[in-house]
């Protein structure tokens, strides 16, 4: 399974978990980004860090660690 941080430009998957080990977890998930949403990765800057995602129609950037605790399919 791999994570958010390793998505392509583009590409659009499923969230399977968030790692509640990380620090970030619950506002993760208070924003939105919960288990069966669909996410896209629609920018990154230089060296990837922060990310902008798509989900529920909104756009939230997020750090690549934060990015990394959320599993995908």
């Amino acid at each position: 399974m791999k994570s958010a941080s390793q998505l392509k430009l583009g590409e659009k998957v499923v969230i399977k978990n968030i790692d509640s080990s990380h620090p970030s977890s619950r506002r993760l998930l208070e924003i939105g980004f919960t288990p069966g949403q669909e996410i896209e990765l629609i920018n990154s800057s230089v060296f990837n860090d922060p990310m902008a995602f798509s989900i529920r129609g909104t756009l939230i950037a997020l750090r690549r660690n934060e990015a990394g605790c959320i599993k995908v399919e």
